[in-house]
């Protein structure tokens, strides 16, 4: 029987124990009031709404789909009922301003929130997604009419919001696109173009939808620089309908409850947000804000498929398990006795618990870089979100996809099969690791952008934080951990200066070590979340011994079983270089030819 129970004692120790979130708050004057019972009260009530109203909707959802009709999307069955009732409990308001009619709570306690709808329903919780972002970039970057306009309603979740970047024939390269801006007398634009892949562009939960729209001016200069964004909503402020269409809807191989749209705009009426050719950096406060929550719906669908796994292995009987001496009734043990299940089952659950502590440690530091009344202190908070974020992404979602998987592996035969709904899981998983920018260009843009385009002093300030909590545990029963995480911390900032250097006469190096060089720097977020998780559960023992022996159990398992993953990355690191020092060919002789050109025997064909 598939169920979802909300994680909120494990989210509880994260947050009370381990970052001692409601003391950082306490700082703040716009949080000074948000207290653990206050924290724990909200999280239970969104536990309660993901697992009593999104949950039961998220199999029929998927099997139903969306329907398209002349231009109009119909979601799912209950999935309209469903956002009333997250409307009326003041959902989407929670950790949006006050100014705008949001509730003001931390931006932590939205990360938790939304993991948990995730896990419960995937392809609804896909609709307010971005939400949060769409009403930060307009906080920063919107004129104030526009704000004044079009933020209450957002907050309020009485409209939603779109994200439309993506052209058919330019795919990440946002350099390519076409759509165009025309000045109009009255001061707005008329935008006329074409995006794909535009998740909510059109639905029956709101009357209103706000499209944030890249475009392109008439004298703007080709490139990503030349681009510009424009608020061009579904209905104008007179009532009249906008020249913005849904042409269609893709069918998808996963989140079949999530309308992805192809829209048209045919002279649309917009309004400019930001600067003129500055469209980028204002749609990347939005993008990142995206990436975040793209690395909470990996967590959360790893979770909801471990928890169908962990049940399932309970009560499967199926053979003797190796080292039960004593005589039993049963004819078979429970497959979770099996020494190789086990391992399926604690990879999942070192990856998920690992992964809550990096969600919420990074929901806590947007909660400084928006709050902290020290001015320095919430630009060094929005650098290290800016570096860590890449990592978020694309670690956390190629775990989701793995984690399903191994899920899948524990069910066997009857995993393959739909019955179980295992399935909807990796199905919904595998788009987490190629949308908001797929999980190769994150890794180019941390390497790149992240490490070397500063010459390593966002990486320095991470391993920093990282070494001080490892040599502060070398001389404790953490020690052999603690080392082997300073082993990662030399090697890493080694490796950087060896690219960096490598990279002057071999310029597509860091393009080939970007993946490893990313997955090392989630190993040193792991690995400094677990030593962390294991001291304070070592405090706690005697409170509650199951519970804080399990999280200490959990931290010496990922160390043994899974940290060691960082040798064999290493060594392709050290590989790679030696072949670049050593080859006159630069790294291209490391791949063959025909990967670059075309077979002459293709092209007969």
């Amino acid at each position: 029987m598939i169920h979802y129970v909300p994680p909120l004692r494990d989210m509880q120790f994260v947050l009370d124990d381990m970052l001692d979130a409601p003391g950082v708050l306490a700082d703040f004057p716009t949080h000074a009031e948000t207290d653990a019972s206050l924290m724990q009260q909200v999280l239970t009530e969104g536990g309660r709404f993901a697992t009593e109203i999104l949950f039961p909707l998220n199999a029929s959802g998927d099997h139903e789909g969306c329907h398209f009709d002349g231009g109009a999307v119909t979601t799912p069955a209950g999935f309209v009922a469903a956002w009333k009732q997250f409307c009326d409990g003041g959902w989407p308001a929670l950790a949006c301003a006050p100014e705008h009619g949001g509730q003001g709570l931390p931006q932590v306690l939205n990360c938790a929130l939304f993991e948990m709808l995730s896990a419960a329903n995937h392809g609804w919780t896909m609709y307010p997604g971005l939400l949060h972002g769409a009403c930060a970039c307009l906080s920063r970057h919107a004129s104030e009419e526009l704000q004044q306009r079009y933020l209450p309603p957002l907050v309020s979740g009485e409209w939603l919001a779109t994200m439309c970047l993506t052209e058919a024939h330019a795919g990440s390269d946002l350099g390519l696109l076409r759509t165009r801006a025309l000045p109009q007398d009255d001061g707005s634009y008329a935008i006329s173009g074409s995006k794909i892949f535009i998740s909510g562009g059109e639905q029956d939960l709101t009357d209103n939808i706000v499209h944030l729209v890249l475009a392109r001016l008439p004298d703007a200069p080709v490139g990503s620089k030349g681009l510009s964004l424009f608020l061009v909503p579904k209905y104008l402020p007179d009532g009249a309908r906008n020249a913005a269409y849904c042409t269609g809807i893709e069918e998808k191989m996963g989140i079949h409850g999530s309308a992805t749209c192809s829209m048209q705009f045919d002279g649309a009426t917009g309004w400019l947000v930001g600067t003129p050719q500055r469209g980028l950096n204002a749609m990347f406060v939005m993008m990142n804000s995206a990436r975040l929550h793209v690395a909470a719906q990996g967590l959360g669908l790893a979770d909801a498929a471990y928890q169908q796994a962990l049940h399932y292995a309970r009560e499967r009987l199926q053979s003797r398990a190796p080292g039960q001496a004593a005589p039993r009734s049963n004819a078979a043990d429970a497959i979770v006795m099996q020494p190789a299940v086990q391992r399926l089952l604690m990879n999942q659950r070192s990856y998920i618990e690992g992964g809550r502590m990096l969600t919420c440690w990074s929901g806590l530091m947007l909660d400084s870089a928006e709050s902290h009344p020290d001015p320095a202190v919430r630009a060094l908070m929005h650098e290290r979100l800016g570096f860590i974020t890449p990592v978020l992404k694309a670690m956390l979602t190629t775990q989701g996809f793995q984690g399903a998987s191994d899920a899948l592996q524990v069910f066997g035969g009857h995993g393959y099969v739909t019955e179980t709904g295992i399935d909807q899981y990796l199905r919904d998983a595998r788009i987490t690791m190629i949308y908001e920018g797929s999980n190769e260009i994150q890794c180019v843009d941390f390497l790149l952008r992240k490490i070397l385009a500063d010459n390593g002093t966002a990486l320095e300030d991470f391993l920093a934080q990282v070494e001080h909590t490892a040599h502060a545990e070398a001389g404790s029963d953490l020690g052999i951990h603690a080392s082997r995480l300073l082993e990662l911390t030399r090697n890493l900032r080694t490796s950087a200066a060896d690219i960096r250097a490598q990279a002057i006469n071999s310029p597509r190096l860091p393009y080939l070590l970007a993946p490893e060089m990313l997955r090392l720097t989630g190993h040193a977020a792991l690995a400094w979340m677990w030593l962390r998780a294991s001291r304070s559960a070592a405090g706690k023992l005697s409170a509650e011994p199951r519970f804080y022996q399990n999280k200490r159990d959990t931290a010496c398992y990922y160390f043994t079983y899974i940290f060691s993953e960082v040798h064999c990355l290493n060594a392709t690191i050290d590989a790679c270089l030696h072949h670049a020092r050593s080859s006159s060919q630069d790294t291209r002789s490391a791949f063959p030819s025909d990967l670059t050109e075309q077979d002459a025997t293709q092209e007969a064909g």
